[in-house]
Parts: structure tokens; C-alpha cells; sequence
């Protein structure tokens, strides 16, 4: 069950443009770690098993890979640790590729969770009225994504179940893969024809047309969303005043630790932790109540017999 999901979606969405405008623009190795460690968490709580090795086995190599290609291509910086090629590789390029990795792999992550709990029908249902053509074009491409992955992987089953994908031989399983690629663009024709006949059956061309949409604003997400706004704005309080800033360039300077700077860091650690923390209490009250009914369900089993 995602609890963080049941909020409403304009405090979902304003929370998700909170974070990810934060860590996409503020140059600073504490806020981007605490996005990064706030993503694997939430992202860690939305997921299975199997997609958190998946996801591992992608980002790491990632992390690796964006480190050290910044020093490659980037000399800045006024201590060289050796030379390549007669270009000095510096500490300052080393670091800014880390923090670069960091910063890309924690928007990765925060968007994956933006993706698994903003889904088409919020979307459409904040923006449907206000931009109704647009809305529905990246409602219904959000919608496609996770539809062509599942029907690929039901393509791909009967494939094999038919006896294909037995054979070891690359250009075989090139050309099954290319027969799969096939029967997707013909599905997603048929699909799309489908979906604009129900879209004017349903009156999407009507200029007075309603939508039905089941959320309403309850106190959690009012509080949600006041615990939201404060926080951001102490933030953006302290990159406005100096607080956080830091440079990589053309020498890495000091983090301030000021009481100020460390009530600004706190303040977006808490901030990237609360969908984990609500995740958690979800969980906790859910195994409370699995429990209960399970004694229950004993006792009654006690008193039959």
C-alpha cells in the first residue's frame, strides 16, 4: 500500500516540485546527498525486491561512470593530482563528477517515485481543466510507458510459450525481438484508435464536458502541505541569504556549519524524509492491525474447539 499516495494530488505535486527544483539547482553536496539518501529511501519503500537489485545494478555503474568522466573532460581547478595525455586531471573536477553522479542519480530516483505516485489520472485531474490539450497528451503518454512494458512482456511470454527464444544464436534472438517490436506498434495503433473513439464517445470535444474525480482535501493534506511550504521556504530563505553556498570552482570551498546552515540542511532532510516516515507509519499501523486480526482469529479458533 502506498500511504503517501492517497494525499491529495496537488499537495503531491507541489511536494515533488519542492525536492527536485531544490536538487536540480542548488550547488551544494549536503542538499544533494540528502536527496539522494531521501530517494533511495522512498523509492526503497515503493518497490520490490527484485526492482531494488535492478535498480542497484543500474545506478551504480552510473555513479561510476559520470564520476570520472568529468575529469576527463574537464581541467578546471587549481590542484592537479597527475597529468593525462599532458591535461591535468584535478581534485576540484574529481569532486564536481561526484557531485554531478550524486545529483543526477538522486532527480533520477525522485522522479521514479514521482512517476510510481503521480499517475495519469492526477495529472489530468490538475491540469485537465486549465490546459485540457496538453493535459491529456501527457496523461495518456504516461499511461502508454507502463502499458507497452507490460504488453511486451505478455508478446514475449507467448513467444515462448510458441518456442521461440530457444535459440542461443544472436541473430535469432534478434529477429524474435524485432518480431515482439512489431506486434507492439500494431497493439499501440489499435490502442490508440480505441482510445480516441472512447474519448469522443465520452464527449472530450464538448466544451462544457465534465470529468468525475474521487479527492478531496482532507486536514492531513492541509498539514501536509503547510509542513511543505515552510519548510521550502526556510530553505530558499537560506540559498537567498548565503547560507548554503558552496563552490567547486576554481577551488572547493568550506561547508558552513553555521546554526543557520544547519537548521537550512535540516530543514530539506526533513523535507525529502516525509514520504518515508508516513510510508513507515503506514506499515507499522498495518502490521498492528494484521496482528490484532490474527489474535482475534485464534481465539475464536480456541473457542470453537
Amino acid at each position: 500500500m502506498k500511504a503517501f499516495s492517497s494525499m491529495h494530488p496537488f499537495v503531491l505535486m507541489i511536494y515533488f516540485l519542492s525536492v527536485l527544483i531544490t536538487a536540480m539547482f542548488i550547488n551544494n553536496p549536503i542538499i544533494q546527498f540528502s536527496a539522494l539518501f531521501g530517494g533511495i529511501a522512498f523509492c526503497g519503500m515503493l518497490t520490490t525486491a527484485k526492482q531494488k537489485l535492478s535498480d542497484i545494478a543500474f545506478y551504480i555503474p552510473l555513479l561510476i561512470l559520470i564520476s570520472i568522466t568529468n575529469p576527463l573532460f574537464s581541467h578546471n581547478g587549481e590542484t592537479p593530482l597527475f597529468f593525462m595525455n599532458g591535461n591535468a586531471v584535478t581534485l576540484e573536477a574529481i569532486v564536481y563528477g561526484v557531485f554531478i553522479a550524486v545529483m543526477v542519480i538522486g532527480v533520477m530516483l525522485w522522479c521514479k517515485c514521482y512517476s510510481l505516485i503521480m499517475t495519469s489520472d492526477k495529472f489530468l485531474y490538475l491540469f485537465g481543466r486549465v490546459l485540457p490539450k496538453p493535459a491529456i497528451v501527457m496523461s495518456t503518454a504516461l499511461r502508454y510507458i507502463p502499458m507497452l512494458k507490460r504488453q511486451s512482456a505478455k508478446v514475449k511470454k507467448a513467444q515462448k510459450a510458441m518456442g521461440f527464444y530457444t535459440s542461443e544464436s544472436y541473430f535469432d534472438r534478434l529477429r524474435f525481438s524485432l518480431r515482439v517490436y512489431s506486434v507492439l506498434i500494431g497493439w499501440s495503433m489499435e490502442n490508440a484508435v480505441e482510445t480516441a473513439k472512447a474519448m469522443n464517445a465520452r464527449g472530450f470535444k464538448l466544451k462544457n464536458h465534465t470529468s468525475y474525480s474521487n479527492y478531496k482535501f482532507k486536514t492531513v493534506d492541509f498539514l501536509l502541505l503547510a509542513l511543505n511550504i515552510a519548510l521550502i521556504i526556510f530553505v530558499f530563505w537560506g540559498v537567498g541569504s548565503g547560507a548554503v553556498a558552496f563552490s567547486y570552482y576554481p577551488q572547493i570551498t568550506h561547508i558552513d556549519t553555521s546554526a543557520f546552515s544547519l537548521a537550512v540542511y535540516s530543514a530539506y532532510l526533513i523535507l525529502v524524509f516525509i514520504p518515508f516516515f508516513i510510508e513507515i507509519q503506514e506499515r507499522i499501523k498495518w502490521n498492528c492491525y494484521r496482528s490484532k486480526i490474527s489474535a482475534l482469529h485464534t481465539q475464536r479458533m480456541k473457542k470453537e474447539q
